[in-house]
Parts: C-alpha cells; sequence; structure tokens
C-alpha cells in the first residue's frame, strides 16, 4: 500500500513541476517573462491555475496519507528486558532507578571508608633493586 502511494506521489510530484514551470511569468522581476507564449490567452492561464491547485492539493492529500502510514507501521520498542525477575546490572554499570541509591550513594559507594586513610595494596610488591640512573648524554670535551 505504502509503495503505491509513493508512486502516485512522485506522479503528482512531477506533474506539478511541470505545471508550474509552464505558467507565464506575471513579475517580470528579472526582466524575463511577459511577452507571448504557445498559451497567451487569459483561459488558459486559468486553467493552468486550476490545475497547479488540484495538483498541490493532491499532493498534501498524498504526504499526509504517507506520514499515517508510516504511523501505522512503526511498532514501539523498549530498551528495558522483558526479563521475569529483575537484572542485575553489569559490573561497573549505575544502579537501576529504583534500587534505593542516588548518584551521591554510588559515588560515595566506590570511596574507602576512612577519608583521610590510604588505600592498602591488594598483593605486597617485590623487593628489587632500582635501576640505576642514567647518566645522560655524553659531552665530548675541548682540551
Amino acid at each position: 500500500m505504502q509503495t503505491v502511494v509513493i508512486v502516485v506521489h512522485l506522479m503528482i510530484v512531477l506533474a506539478l513541476i511541470g505545471l508550474v514551470l509552464l505558467q507565464r511569468s506575471e513579475g517580470g522581476a528579472l526582466g524575463i517573462g511577459g511577452g507571448g507564449g504557445f498559451m497567451s490567452n487569459r483561459g488558459s492561464g486559468n486553467a493552468l491555475t486550476r490545475a497547479t491547485a488540484v495538483l498541490a492539493a493532491a499532493f498534501f492529500v498524498t504526504s499526509l496519507l504517507l506520514s499515517v502510514l508510516a504511523g501505522l507501521s512503526h511498532r514501539p520498542t523498549t530498551v528495558i528486558p522483558a526479563a521475569d525477575g529483575p537484572a542485575a546490572p553489569a559490573p561497573g554499570a549505575p544502579a537501576p532507578i529504583g534500587s534505593g541509591g542516588g548518584v551521591l550513594d554510588q559515588l560515595q559507594r566506590g570511596q574507602p571508608d576512612a577519608p583521610g586513610a590510604p588505600a592498602a595494596p591488594a598483593t605486597p610488591a617485590p623487593s628489587a633493586p632500582a635501576p640505576a640512573a642514567p647518566s645522560g648524554p655524553e659531552v665530548p670535551r675541548s682540551q
């Protein structure tokens, strides 16, 4: 159905463009227009104007119909999984909204208990001698 409406819409658009280009320019703002074309009498101008109005109305109707058809075929989706129970958040992910903790609570959970005490290392570092510091680039001495 949508494809048929699109094809009709495109045919209306092409006909509308052709009719607008066939109409006689009345302003002559750029120094063009005026003169007698192959349709120079006033009656044919009225026919072109009416045909343009009919095609413009058909253009609006098909545009609205296309937007309605696009809205009907749109299925709402959700980012929340449809599991039976609450899913456990991934490690490092923020807690769900209903978990009872705000942003400040989440930030405080990541802090050590004592503000002034440094955190103890998880594994002791092996005691190895420190490498000797490089002496730097050698500069030739003049004698």
